[in-house]
């Protein structure tokens, strides 16, 4: 089983699958997986979001479900991670405006540690400065930001994910099996069956 840390981001209205599953899957591998939310500690919730494709000109939004957090912001050292994840829903909106999380998305990107962002991630990656020069997925509503950041937006099908150094990225929650796919490859993580 993996000592590896993983740093995940996420705020209320956080996209439901893109917490759930990117957790779950992760954790059943064996690496430890820390939840965090500015404002809350460990074991206070965060609600999310479900966010679904169902033939409108975007994604329709229902309330999902309560999140218990396992760590709390204030406390963590972004040095004692290997990795960060940072999910999508409207949770990114808001929490790019807090400096601290913002400081927290360049440490990772400084040290070259493995990124994982899916969605609307994008924005909290633009806003701290860490597009410049980079290939990014995003949700295609992003993509005026990932290009407004010094970014090339790479278009996706909702079932795929781009990797560029220690940066995957993917549209939407679709495209789980190929985002934690390439997360894996990042993390040096090798999965037989």
């Amino acid at each position: 089983m993996s000592k590896k840390r993983i740093l995940v981001l996420a705020g209320d209205y956080v996209e439901d699958y893109e917490l759930m599953v990117p957790v779950q899957a992760l954790s059943m591998l064996g690496y430890r997986v820390d939840v965090v939310c500015p404002g809350k500690r460990a074991d206070e919730q965060i609600r999310t979001a479900i966010h679904d494709f169902e033939g409108d000109q975007t994604y329709s939004e229902k309330r999902g479900h309560n999140f218990t957090l396992n760590a709390t912001f204030g406390d963590l050292n972004p040095g004692d991670f290997d990795a960060l994840i940072v999910p999508g829903g409207r949770s990114p909106e808001y929490l790019r405006l807090n400096g601290d999380v913002l400081e927290v998305v360049r440490h990772f990107a400084d040290a070259d540690k493995p990124i994982a962002a899916i969605c609307h991630g994008a924005q909290l990656l633009a806003a701290a400065g860490v597009l410049k020069g980079r290939e990014c997925s995003a949700y295609p509503a992003c993509a005026p930001e990932v290009r407004l950041a010094g970014g090339t937006y790479i278009e996706k099908k909702m079932d795929e994910a781009h990797t560029q150094g220690n940066l995957v990225t993917a549209p939407a929650w679709p495209a789980h099996p190929a985002w934690l796919a390439q997360f894996l490859v990042l993390l040096g993580a090798r999965v037989e069956i």
